[in-house]
């Protein structure tokens, strides 16, 4: 019997500090999993590429990478693949792939190569994650013949939700004359998505982004909209300060509630949609579904299980609506979550949330895939980032 552990989003090395799997009492969790287990598969988000320079988050992944290398040793395979936040990861295949002579295959679902080949930083992580033994896939990989699994970011093309990704490919699809109706094949994808991934890889090359690309303004946008009521943290301001704060927290949202209508009207207007101002709790996991579905069917994934993470959103579970997480042409969504505190997307209730981290997806020879929740023992106070109280 082979089983394959499916873990997505660790974001390792943000500078917000949520990334959970850089706590070494955390980690523990995940390596106790490992027992039994032939392969780890890391589904894409693995470093935060998005916050700073490579090499900061690279070095902050060091000691997981050692101790995931330890525990797996020489005779079993960790599989490493890309998703939007460490896209650049594979970008030396990628761009030594077009530079062939003839002119390469077109791109599969599946392409596996060495870690040497993907880029410095992956060769890096091999060398640590030794004796395990290291390949890359990308965009995803076939774990058995009826299981697909990928990171997912794909989905931005067809989300009605105007995240910034999400405007970011309807921008490279008008000047691509590639709208999302048009994209069916994996090439098609990545025409529209890694122009918008490179331009902030650039940015980050030398110096930390600001809120607005690494992340931060759009929880707040979101809050302030009404998505969600979230995880409320002192910032240790304390009588008229705090009532100050409040007012100014408060004006703030009010602008933001006037203007979004307009903008998302704006943005259909030119073209860059369909997207919607509808950003419920309901909305985002439906939206998110719906465009991976899409992305299933574009791709000829056919009914398949298709394993992906990106939304940070867990599931399915009890209670979720079956049809949802059923794709327009048969496929069968699981997505693995996350392991990032996201205090914005929380309840008050530990575990409670589909946004709950420590999600993880356990694949065997036979049966669907089966959701493993490892932090459900896990307190708030027990996974709340040190920044995020100050």
């Amino acid at each position: 019997m082979t089983r394959t552990l499916i873990v997505s989003d660790l974001h390792l090395g943000g500078l917000s500090g949520v990334d959970l799997l850089r706590r070494p009492e955390l980690r523990a969790a995940l390596l106790e999993e490992l027992d039994g287990v032939d392969r780890l598969v890391l589904l894409g988000d693995v470093l935060e590429l998005r916050h700073g320079p490579p090499h900061e988050a690279l070095l902050a992944s060091r000691p997981f990478f050692e101790e995931v290398g330890r525990a797996l040793g020489g005779d079993r395979e960790l599989v490493v693949t890309a998703g939007n936040h460490d896209h650049l990861t594979v970008c030396a295949w990628l761009d030594a792939r077009a530079l062939r002579e003839p002119a390469p295959e077109p791109l599969r679902a599946e392409q596996r190569f060495d870690p040497a080949e993907a880029s410095p930083m992956l060769a890096q992580i091999a060398r640590w994650a030794a004796p395990a033994r290291v390949t890359v896939a990308y965009p995803g990989l076939w774990v058995r013949p009826d299981v697909y699994a990928t990171h997912g970011h794909f989905l931005d093309a067809h989300l009605t939700v105007p995240t910034l990704e999400r405007i970011g490919v309807g921008v490279m699809g008008r000047l691509l004359e590639r709208p999302p109706g048009a994209l069916d094949s994996v090439e098609d994808y990545e025409a529209v998505t890694a122009p918008i991934y490179a331009w902030r890889d650039a940015i980050t090359r030398y110096a930390a982004a600001g809120s607005m690309l690494n992340g931060l303004a759009t929880a707040r946008a979101w809050r302030a909209l009404g998505g969600g009521r979230g995880m409320s943290v002192s910032n240790g301001a304390s009588g008229g300060r705090r009532m100050a704060r409040t007012a100014r927290i408060a004006t703030s949202r009010t602008a933001i509630k006037r203007a979004f209508p307009l903008m998302v009207r704006g943005l259909n207007r030119a073209g860059l949609g369909p997207v919607n101002a509808n950003i419920s709790r309901g909305e985002l996991r439906r939206a998110g579904l719906s465009a991976m579905g899409e992305v299933a069917a574009r791709l000829d994934l056919g009914d398949a299980h298709v394993v992906f993470g990106h939304t940070h959103r867990a599931g399915p579970f009890p209670g979720d609506p079956a049809s949802e997480w059923r794709g327009r042409g048969g496929a069968r969504l699981v997505n693995s979550g996350c392991w990032t505190y996201d205090a914005v997307f929380l309840t008050p209730t530990p575990g409670e949330s589909p946004y709950w981290p420590g999600t993880c997806v356990l694949v065997e020879d036979s049966g669907p895939p089966v959701l493993r929740r490892l932090l459900l023992d896990r307190s708030h106070a027990e996974l709340r980032p040190v920044p995020a109280l100050r």
